[in-house]
């Protein structure tokens, strides 16, 4: 097939050749198998194939393997020796070794340049769900996104919305009047939550200068698609961050990128690997958008590859979305097993050569059962597939080369160092210390100002004149100031801010 990225094939055993069709790169797809089955070495294979065509690639580097992309592959090298008959016996003429254009992200700035958002851009629906928030936790949370809105308070990093959060605690009486009750207790459940995620790195994710959606769709001198690779190796610790900050990134893409309906080739393909994280326990309103998501962001150029040991690991909805499906082998040790293989089956258009069930169940490492989109966007009949070499190293490339590339990147610097501007952690903090310093002054004055005289009559009918005690002037002149002070002082500093515009997961809250 023309414009097409070669998949794999294979002699009589194998079918015909698999190609995935560039037009129809943006409908989405499945890569799936049990551990061990080769799904790593078949995303890289794709990531070569759409960055060669000139379309940037973004995927999550879950066990540090695909830094080898930025390496040419050898034949000398001893993960690559079973690969060497495989180029002939498939058909593969013109397979080269070759290195492609990497850029390395990190959540924590080790293994990459630094990736941040603010906690406005994240919005509260993703911030609830990283929190795993009750009901009325949640309830808590859209107040305090409303009131940084309608306050001018901007939430850039956690210690904003901390702040914030101290700040509802204090006002809660009166807030309540408008937006119903708001328990201390429940302020108390996010402030804790707020700081196990910030133990876990949350705390280097939310900040400034964020992440800017350009820089992961750019191309090489030579035209190639660049591959930005996510360190997730040490990011898998924190499975809900880790799930939060890629549909935070897969929901920006949407609410960014302009529609340009159906391209010759995808303008970016995102790999979202362990995919089963972002499902697991997510609340209906999530699972809803990301369908939402999924089914639109085609027409804005993206396409989105769900990486996966299951099918059954993703919804119905939008598993049926996926047109483009390469699917490893699936044990079936279990009646369990063998449910999800026969489910998974059943989800291919049948070939009258062999049994789907049987194939999926029997294929070898590295090979799978495929089926992608054709003319039309008709699903291809499922095919054997022997995937094809890669090009590229197989395995992680060295610390050393791996500085050397971050050194040598066009990232370099623009984001390493964080920024702090004046955002509603210090926009509080100078409403507390102005409180404060108000009240002293009154109090001050109150002391200097000349004192009245109470009349006393005496045994000799004469009025004599005391002085009034001032002994509760500092109970009765505490403010919102002393209060603020003594709950936020130590934690707030100065400076001014912006308003932040959240995007469709950001913006929910609003009825967006």
């Amino acid at each position: 097939m023309d414009n097409g990225l070669f998949i794999g094939g294979g002699g009589e055993a194998y079918g015909t050749p698999q190609f995935l069709a560039q037009g129809y790169a943006n409908r989405h797809g499945l890569i799936a198998g049990a551990t061990g089955t080769g799904k790593t070495v078949t995303l890289q294979i794709l990531a070569e194939g759409f960055s060669a065509a000139g379309v940037p690639v973004f995927l999550s580097d879950v066990k540090g393997d695909l830094s080898g992309l930025a390496r040419a592959g050898s034949p000398d090298h001893k993960l690559h020796q079973p690969f060497m008959d495989r180029a002939a016996t498939i058909g593969f003429s013109d397979f080269t070794y070759d290195a492609f254009p990497v850029t390395f992200w990190d959540l924590f700035g080790d293994q990459g340049h630094p990736v941040r958002t603010t906690v406005a851009e994240m919005g509260p629906l993703l911030l609830a769900r990283l929190l795993d928030l009750s009901e009325a936790q949640e309830g808590i949370l859209n107040i305090a996104f409303r009131l940084s809105d309608e306050e001018g308070l901007p939430l850039l990093d956690l210690k904003d919305l901390q702040a914030l959060l101290v700040w509802v605690g204090e006002n809660r009486a009166t807030l309540s009047l408008r937006y119903g009750n708001i328990s201390t207790a429940s302020i108390g459940a996010i402030q804790r939550r707020l700081l196990v995620i910030e133990n876990q790195g949350a705390n280097k994710l939310f900040g400034e200068p964020a992440l800017d959606l350009a820089d992961l769709m750019r191309c090489d001198a030579q035209g190639r698609g660049m591959i930005n690779i996510l360190a997730s190796d040490k990011l898998m610790a924190a499975p809900g961050l880790y799930a939060t900050f890629l549909l935070w990134l897969l929901s920006e893409l949407f609410e960014d990128l302009p529609e340009v309906g159906d391209p010759e080739k995808p303008k970016l393909v995102f790999f979202f690997d362990e995919a089963h994280l972002l499902f697991d326990d997510a609340p209906k309103a999530l699972v809803d958008k990301v369908e939402q998501v999924a089914r639109l962001i085609r027409s804005k150029g993206v396409g989105v590859y769900f990486v996966t040991q299951s099918p059954g690991d993703i919804p119905e909805d939008i598993l049926g979305q996926l047109g483009n499906r390469i699917q490893h082998a699936l044990r079936a040790f279990t009646a369990r097993d063998r449910k999800n293989l026969r489910a998974a089956a059943e989800t291919y258009r049948p070939n009258p050569r062999f049994s789907t069930e049987d194939a999926i169940r029997d294929v070898g490492v590295g090979e799978a059962v495929t089926s992608m989109l054709q003319k039309k966007g008709v699903p291809g009949v499922v095919e054997r597939t022997l995937i094809r070499p890669p090009s590229s190293q197989l395995g992680p490339i060295s610390a050393a080369d791996r500085k050397a590339l971050l050194n040598t990147s066009d990232m370099a610097g623009k984001y390493d160092t964080a920024i702090d501007r004046k955002s509603a952690y210090e926009i509080l903090a100078k409403r507390a210390e102005d409180a404060a310093r108000a009240a002293e002054t009154a109090e001050l004055e109150a002391e200097e100002a000349p004192q009245p005289m109470a009349r006393e009559y005496n045994t000799a009918r004469r009025y004599t004149g005391t002085r009034v005690s001032r002994s509760t002037t500092r109970q009765q002149t505490d403010t919102f100031g002393s209060a603020m002070t003594e709950a936020v002082i130590k934690e707030l500093k100065g400076t001014t801010g912006r308003r932040i515009v959240r995007g469709i997961l950001g913006g929910l809250f609003k009825g967006r």
